[in-house]
């Protein structure tokens, strides 16, 4: 399936998706304001966390191999039972640790103890959560994209009901529960959907655990881990200075502006994510890697473009759809903010070779060095401009990250 097909195929799940996510955005703008929507980010950062060390950070290694083996290829039962067994283990380990410190993490994410009962929901539901993305990660190996998608669809619309629902009679606390519970129950569904696939058999996650496996797993789990606790990680410490000096209600605003941006760019990092990664882990010459990489500059930057510049015109018009008039101060985060999103995408289109081609060490260096960039230039443009100086800052930062992956993946791609 080449990459229009399958952005045709995104695309379709992905609309679903972002009007499931503004009406839920929505819900929850009304029903529990800009403070509320401040505090939710929080959660579902810290959330974001534990599922990447309850998965043993193996996903995207997952779905490497999978796709690099080929259905039809031997080790593929030594491949699933070895990450299943991974998988299993550290969500336990960390299900354990979050229900002990269920009352310290609710004071320390959510400012108050009042939530413990969310984390101790959360860590005995994690496994599920767990074993719901090992299944969906060999989906995306084996390209099974139509499958893929219904699974993505049925997600978008249970969370769109679950989540509005609990919203509207429970506030802060349904929202919570809902984050905290969504995937467990899709695994369930993902469970029937494949009661009769051909490859995702229980007999091939019964192998026993094999340690060469287990090697290359844990060789994308650097990676894994690097690219996964950053994001959660700098949105936490950012979103935390901007609560502690400009308020919660700007730290709300900024949670706002980034699920804009959120919602509109998930047609393309999904379309990445579902295509990229296993098309590139295939790829072996040099010409055709830069052929797949210039086809999709030619597809998806117009497209990310083209949403950019109208959603920048219609922001007013967004803003009191989306939101309510409480949260109108975001209009002047729009430029810059929209401005990073389109240098985001044309450095991730580079980035992902890293991943597909293992680059362990460099893809190392440099998301941690962007990430620590991150924050040092939001704290300083934040003191210097207030909230705008955050989205000036994301701009930047992945203007330099572009910058960075030219020069880097024609040195190390393409040489």
């Amino acid at each position: 399936m080449n990459l229009i097909k399958t952005s045709a195929l995104s695309f379709v799940a992905t609309v679903i998706k972002m009007v499931s996510g503004l009406v839920i955005n929505k819900a929850v703008a009304v029903y529990v304001g800009p403070t509320g929507l401040a505090l939710i980010g929080q959660f579902r950062n810290f959330t974001q966390l534990a599922m990447l060390a309850a998965r043993g950070a193996l996903n995207s290694g997952i779905t490497k191999y999978t796709a690099e083996y080929g259905k039809d290829d031997p080790r593929i039962p030594l491949l699933f039972s070895t990450a299943a067994r991974i998988s299993i283990i550290c969500s336990l380990i960390v299900g354990c640790f979050i229900f002990v410190a269920a009352p310290y993490l609710s004071t320390v994410f959510l400012k108050t103890s009042d939530y413990s009962y969310v984390f101790l929901i959360f860590a005995l539901t994690i496994v599920l959560f767990v074993l719901n993305n090992l299944l969906l990660s060999i989906l995306n190996g084996l390209k099974n994209i139509k499958t893929f998608i219904k699974v993505n669809i049925f997600q978008s619309l249970y969370a769109l009901v679950f989540t509005s629902v609990l919203a509207v009679y429970m506030g802060l606390d349904g929202v919570l529960i809902a984050l905290a519970t969504n995937q467990s129950v899709i695994f369930f569904v993902v469970l029937f959907m494949l009661r009769k696939h051909p490859v995702i058999q229980l007999a091939n996650f019964r192998q026993s655990f094999d340690k060469t496996e287990a090697r290359k797993l844990f060789g994308f789990t650097a990676m894994a881990l690097v690219s996964g606790i950053k994001l959660p990680l700098m949105h936490m410490i950012v979103r935390e200075y901007i609560g502690e000096n400009l308020g919660w209600d700007a730290a709300g605003h900024w949670q706002a502006i980034w699920f804009i941006s959120t919602a509109y760019l998930t047609v393309v990092t999904s379309t990445l994510s579902v295509y990229y990664l296993p098309r590139l882990s295939e790829i072996t010459e040099k010409l055709a890697l830069r052929n797949e990489i210039l086809q999709g500059y030619k597809i998806i930057m117009p497209i990310v473009m083209t949403a950019a510049i109208s959603i920048f015109f219609l922001r007013d018009f967004i803003i009191l759809v989306l939101f309510t008039s409480d949260f109108m101060p975001i209009r002047q985060l729009f430029f810059f903010q929209l401005l990073g999103d389109v240098l985001k995408i044309a450095s991730f289109l580079l980035s992902y070779l890293m991943l597909a081609k293992a680059m362990t060490r460099t893809f190392i260096i440099v998301e941690m060095f962007f990430g620590l960039s991150f924050i040092t230039l939001s704290l300083v443009l934040i003191n210097s401009f207030g909230l705008v100086g955050v989205v000036q800052a994301y701009a930047c930062n992945y203007l330099f990250y572009l910058i960075a992956m030219i020069f880097l993946m024609k040195r190390l791609a393409f040489k």
